[in-house]
């Protein structure tokens, strides 16, 4: 691995460890043997680096594609078994959702990587479009990225707050799956 990878990988592991704010350059430097000019050099800054080091670590909590779920695509069997599988992800100790909170606290805070991550929850979207519907990513339109994976993404904040701020009362697999399923009811019959 050169400078760069070396950073990226370091800059996930304090991330997990401290989180965005209490991370320092100096903290990234020593986690991955580089040295500080490389920050710049290679991402232009901290906080630049840690924004990509978090789009990497969803990533890599990505689940791939269809494997292992059951349920038809586009069901309500499939989208409870989707849902458990993250809910247990935030679960584990050590989880990054809570990270996912403090980085949506931040806010104006970080002008310079919104964009970035702006783009990184588009593409979020379309990756959980794409598990629930049991389809490709790439088969994912820019609309339905927009529209339904949008739904899922402000599901899946709402989801990350709750077990942030609660665990023992936040939602599981079952209760959202009863939730979406009021919901199909309630328009069916208006």
């Amino acid at each position: 691995m050169g400078h760069r990878e070396d950073l990226l990988e370091g800059a996930k592991r304090c991330l997990l460890e401290k989180g965005f704010l209490r991370t320092t350059a100096r903290d990234i430097v020593k986690e991955s043997g580089t040295n500080l000019a490389s920050i710049g050099y290679h991402y232009g800054s901290k906080d630049a680096l840690l924004a990509q080091a978090y789009i990497a670590l969803v990533e890599d909590l990505s689940f791939e594609g269809d494997a292992g779920i059951e349920g038809a695509p586009g069901s309500l069997e499939r989208f409870r078994e989707v849902w458990s599988n993250i809910v247990d992800s935030m679960r584990e100790p050590g989880s990054m959702w809570r990270l996912s909170m403090e980085i949506m606290g931040m806010g104006d805070r970080l002008p310079e990587v919104r964009e970035q991550l702006s783009r990184a929850q588009r593409e979020g979207g379309r990756g959980l479009v794409s598990l629930l519907q049991g389809v490709p990513e790439e088969q994912v339109s820019d609309e339905t990225a927009d529209s339904l994976g949008r739904f899922y993404m402000t599901l899946m904040s709402g989801l990350i707050s709750q077990w942030t701020f609660d665990p023992k009362t936040a939602p599981d697999a079952d209760s959202l799956t009863d939730g979406l399923r009021q919901v199909i009811e309630g328009v069916r019959n208006a």
